[in-house]
């Protein structure tokens, strides 16, 4: 792990791994250290991945204020970042909260961008719904042996007012964040409490209140391309949101991963690479915008 220390004087960790250009990767969680990340599948085979671990999670210093918590200050900590490893510009991936904070820090330092990737991303930042069509994608699942417990689970996680109140029912509701519930998938889900600070995941939103109609200008005038990348079957978020959020791009590229979860790294490492690597080679090797679908 190294270190850099932050705005406020905090010292944050990250770690790299892979070999090619850099991607500063953000994790999600919200408040789940960057180990859950792995090495994003086969992407690491062509990118040198930059996995910092949110302030108070993982090998990270917890701030003397848990109000720097909050998905809006942690822009700082990235910007931080990214002058610590002195790139005058960057890709950037953002995962699940981790891809709202992404897209916060898009909308306020546009010019530091190459390109823009956001996995299976939350859209509570920009206040758009994650759960467009959730209940068509939870039912299509009904087959599976562990749908009946996990969608009773998904209920009580959904209507919990915290985390720590969720927290009980999220193992059982997990299989519904995954395109395959297997081994790989099992030991990934029973990490989550280790790897995550629940003082970190409540603080995540608490008190903030996005800007819509600000936010909905900065990033419709965003200079770099986008990936925005969902799960077929994931329903935080739903192929249907992704698809609904994408107009807030002027320059997007969607794609859904046929099979894929919240995790789309683990259902198939390497569609999931060749989607991102390709997207990320097209806008390098053009020097402009990659012009993408909606």
């Amino acid at each position: 792990m190294e270190t850099f220390t932050s705005y406020d004087g905090t010292e944050l960790a990250f770690r790299t791994v892979g070999d090619g250009p850099p991607l500063l990767v953000l994790p999600g969680g919200p408040g789940r250290a960057a180990a859950y990340l792995g090495d994003l599948g086969d992407l690491a085979a062509t990118r040198t991945l930059i996995l910092p671990d949110t302030r108070g999670t993982g090998a990270s210093a917890t701030p003397a204020d848990p109000g720097t918590f909050r998905v809006d200050r942690l822009v700082d900590d990235v910007e931080a970042l990214r002058r610590h490893l002195g790139l005058e510009r960057v890709d950037l991936l953002g995962h699940s909260a981790g891809g709202g904070l992404a897209l916060l820090y898009a909308a306020e330092h546009p010019d530091r961008l190459t390109g823009l990737v956001l996995v299976t991303p939350s859209l509570t930042a920009v206040g758009a719904a994650s759960d467009l069509g959730a209940e068509q994608v939870i039912a299509s699942r009904a087959a599976e042996p562990w749908h009946a417990e996990a969608v009773a689970a998904y209920r009580k996680v959904k209507s919990a007012r915290t985390f720590a109140e969720a927290a009980p029912h999220r193992m059982a509701f997990e299989p519904l964040m995954y395109g395959r519930w297997d081994d790989t998938a099992r030991a990934h889900a029973a990490a989550d409490p280790a790897q995550r600070s629940l003082a970190v995941s409540e603080h995540y939103y608490a008190g903030y209140t996005p800007d819509t109609e600000r936010l909905r200008r900065q990033l419709g005038a965003l200079p770099c391309p986008v990936l925005l990348l969902a799960g077929e079957l994931d329903p935080w978020p739903t192929p249907a949101a992704a698809a609904a959020a994408a107009p807030l791009f002027p320059d997007v590229t969607l794609a859904v991963q046929p099979g894929g979860g919240h995790y789309p790294w683990l259902d198939d490492p390497a569609a999931f690479a060749a989607t991102v690597e390709g997207f990320l080679r097209r806008t390098a090797d053009t020097g402009a915008p990659a012009r993408g679908s909606r």
